[in-house]
């Protein structure tokens, strides 16, 4: 990757240290004038309107706050201007986050106790210290991410009566969802397999088959368990998907669920069972690819479906983000949520961080969604734990080698939003541009949050208007800021 120019803010304030760091894995030093030795004098802090934090894509900045000033006031220039109206609101925002799969909590479980409560205080505290995640997504049962495949009844006979469900091989799991709840009571959790148990399944396998019709009523009571199980160690789920990626039978585990079928399941049977149960756990339609906003019609189309399912859940790994909205346009009263997107070892930094911000930070929410969960929260430095035919190149928000962790580029994609943006915050209607994809909110105490990605390869200034005053601002191509003010 060749190193980009200084940002033009950097030039712009040279004398001046550009930023303080939060959370950066690399060093990064002073700008300053002149040469030689002698006292470095304490930074400055300059007056600002807009607190700004810049991530830029040869990594000399980080999630750094820059020490800049942003004034609003009435200038006029030829700038592209993102006007931002906090008067025109959208969907409400359930928060950002990762999926911490079985693979994720073993490999931070397996750090030493200090360095693993450090590392999840700083993923899921509330306060300024961290980056504030407050959604993640959890396997039930195993995912490839897991070091093995298993669910929790796997009998080597048919169990209809779940005399042998239990939850306790989660012994990395629970512990560290219970430290992250810990932090933050009010963190949401969705949970979905990624199969039923093999003696359920017309292949008699974790991987491949589709769910026997004969089942549904002992599968919807599995779902019951899980949730009742959890609660039982303190841990509210508050939403479940029927399964993972359900047109996907080639992963390890997996497990095929055409949308007739789900429409069925939830409709006639996971409803029902949540209902008679009293459980309020939310039912999510779907969960796969943009290429299929078919699905999730279907299923919402199904009156007896419908009125169990609270919306439908997108990856991106086919189609295109802009699926989403037809879908709420078709159902305006449920809901749209963004649950997986994994970042690869054969990415760069600057290719991801631009993928993803336009697609997810921006894409999804601009597109309805409450959330945006990215994939993995951590691996080793081999990428696993993984089963046997699981993601072998999926890399993690953290690398965690021993009792140290790195943070990779999705780490900084979240963390542009999960910082700054909380939950109850509504988005907020933000002006669209090719060169400078944004997104903006307004945050339960009235304080406004802009993302905005700059698309193109050289330095380009752009002003923010809100109130109809501006503040001239300036990115280097494919660095991401986000400004936050009162």
């Amino acid at each position: 990757m060749k190193p980009i120019q200084k940002t033009a803010l950097t030039i712009l304030f040279t004398g001046l240290t550009a930023f303080t760091l939060m959370g950066c894995s690399k060093k990064v030093t002073s700008t300053g004038g002149g040469g030689g030795g002698g006292t470095v004098s304490p930074p400055i802090t300059v007056k600002t309107d807009v607190n700004m934090w810049l991530t830029t894509p040869d990594q000399s900045q980080l999630l750094a706050k820059q020490n800049v000033s942003l004034l609003f006031n009435t200038s006029t220039n030829s700038n592209t201007t993102i006007n931002v109206d906090s008067t025109t609101t959208y969907q409400s925002i359930d928060g950002f986050g990762f999926a911490l799969t079985g693979g994720s909590a073993q490999v931070i479980n397996a750090m030493p106790a200090v360095q693993s409560n450090a590392l999840i205080k700083e993923l899921f505290a509330t306060d300024s210290t961290g980056i504030n995640i407050s959604y993640v997504r959890v396997t039930l049962g195993a995912s490839d991410m897991s070091a093995t495949p298993f669910t929790y009844d796997d009998s080597s006979t048919p169990d209809v009566n779940l005399q042998n469900f239990s939850i306790a091989m989660e012994t990395d799991l629970i512990p560290v969802l219970k430290k992250i709840i810990a932090l933050n009571p009010n963190i949401k959790i969705l949970a979905c397999p990624w199969s039923a148990p093999a003696w359920m399944k017309s292949n008699n396998n974790l991987s491949g088959g589709s769910l026997l019709p004969q089942y549904y009523n002992v599968y919807a009571n599995y779902f019951v368990k899980y949730v009742q199980a959890m609660q039982a160690q303190g841990i509210n789920i508050d939403a479940v998907t029927p399964q993972n990626e359900p047109l996907n039978p080639s992963n390890n585990p997996a497990m095929v669920m055409q949308d007739t079928a789900e429409a069925k399941f939830i409709g006639s049977y996971l409803g029902p069972a949540f209902q008679n149960a009293g459980i309020k756990t939310k039912i999510i339609c779907y969960d796969h690819n943009c290429d299929r906003p078919d699905y999730p019609v279907y299923v919402l189309n199904d009156q007896t479906a419908n009125q169990y399912v609270d919306g439908s859940a997108f990856h991106l790994y086919a189609g295109n983000i802009s699926a989403l909205t037809p879908v709420h346009a078709a159902f305006p009263n449920k809901n749209i949520y963004f649950t997986e997107q994994a970042t690869f070892s054969t990415g760069t930094f600057s290719g991801d961080l631009n993928w993803h911000v336009t697609n997810l930070i921006v894409g999804a929410t601009r597109n309805w969604s409450r959330n945006v969960i990215e994939w993995n929260l951590a691996t080793d430095p081999n990428y696993g734990p993984h089963t046997n035919g699981g993601c072998s190149t999926c890399q993690g928000a953290v690398t965690v080698s021993g009792s140290a962790f790195t943070r990779n580029v999705s780490y900084y994609i979240v963390a542009h939003a999960s910082k700054f943006v909380k939950a109850g915050a509504v988005r907020i209607a933000s002006d669209a541009s090719t060169v400078f994809p944004n997104v903006a909110f307004k945050n339960p105490d009235g304080s406004k949050v802009l993302i905005v990605l700059n698309s193109s390869s050289n330095v380009a200034s752009f002003n923010i208007q809100y109130n109809s005053k501006i503040v001239t601002t300036t990115l280097n191509g494919g660095a991401v800021a986000t400004y936050t003010w009162k």
